[in-house]
């Protein structure tokens, strides 16, 4: 498995853009300086009125295939 760590604050109203399906996918840079392309409806469950803050941790397979997102 690989772990890929970063940052995340986004406005909730520049997330509405995403959770309307405006926009598909967040882009965020990982601690190790990868760029990740996250689906949006992958941090719908950590939505707030204050919007998408907070530390992650992308858990993918071998593949680079999803497998789980969590806040630290």
């Amino acid at each position: 498995m690989n772990y890929y760590y970063f940052n995340l604050n986004v406005s909730y109203q520049s997330f509405l853009a995403h959770y309307s399906g405006v926009a598909s996918a967040v882009v965020v840079m990982a601690d190790n300086g990868l760029r990740l392309q996250i689906p949006a409806s992958r941090l719908r469950p950590f939505l707030t009125q204050l919007g998408v803050k907070g530390r992650f941790r992308l858990t993918t397979d071998q593949q680079n295939k999803f497998l789980k997102l969590e806040m630290l």
